[in-house]
């Protein structure tokens, strides 16, 4: 293999993990989202829902 082969051979691996480890660093530290509790807000109810066969 010649030194060509070899330095994009590295560069090409060395992106790849540049992008692995950027994406898995914000899957890691994302804020979780806020979403609404959907049985406290059914409390008032109190008929429920035949579900449909």
């Amino acid at each position: 293999m010649n030194t060509t082969a070899i330095i994009t051979m590295v560069f090409a691996q060395g992106i790849v993990i540049c992008f692995a480890a950027y994406f898995f660093y914000k899957v890691l530290t994302i804020k979780p989202k806020q979403e609404p509790d959907s049985f406290s807000e059914n409390d008032d109810e109190l008929v429920r829902q035949n579900p449909k066969d």
